[in-house]
């Protein structure tokens, strides 16, 4: 099984990102992400036995998580705009929000699942860019856009998602929550 970690988006969020990538779709061929797909890393597990799940599943409910309080706003381009991979949406939150991919780490390094490596960056992954060819439109309304607000929310618990490759690729559902 294919898993990872992630806070969830309410549907009003969800829905202003959904109106977003309408609006910019057509200016670019590039691997949009479906709304329903986007959420919060807090970590990426990886490949995990499923007879295992129990184990992991006990592990995660010993994370704690208090709400906090997260803001999508901003627009932009990882690693930067000259050789961009990733259009991406930012997000805001308090230090609380790397605490809990910290502590999310750490407990499930004591299963074996490899560390993070790089500072944690929260940001929702909108598209995937393979090729840079004919973007100039779709950067000119990015830029248009400026800083747009997508609204904010209190993270209140985190889910382990499960991610299958599908027609129109990957396809994610939620295993279980953590309050």
């Amino acid at each position: 099984m294919r898993l990872f970690t992630a806070i969830d988006l309410p549907p009003d969020v969800r829905a202003r990102l959904d109106d977003l990538t309408g609006t910019l779709r057509p200016l670019a061929r590039i691997n949009w992400s479906p709304s329903g797909n986007l959420h919060i890393t807090t970590k990426f597990i990886g490949e995990w036995p499923e007879e295992r799940l129990t184990e992991l599943r006990n592990a995660l409910e010993g994370v704690s998580i208090r709400a906090i309080p997260v803001r999508v706003r901003g627009l932009g381009f990882s690693p930067n705009r000259r050789s961009p991979r990733i259009f991406r949406a930012g997000v805001e939150a308090p230090p609380e929000l790397a605490t809990l991919a910290k502590d999310t780490d750490s407990t499930l390094a004591k299963l074996g699942i490899e560390p993070e490596s790089r500072a944690y960056s929260p940001h929702l992954t909108l598209a995937r860019i393979k090729k840079t060819k004919g973007l100039a439109p779709f950067y000119r309304k990015v830029e248009e856009l400026g800083n747009p607000d997508f609204g904010s929310f209190e993270a209140d618990r985190f889910f382990l998602y499960q991610s299958k490759p599908g027609p129109a690729g990957s396809v994610y559902t939620k295993l279980f929550g953590v309050p």
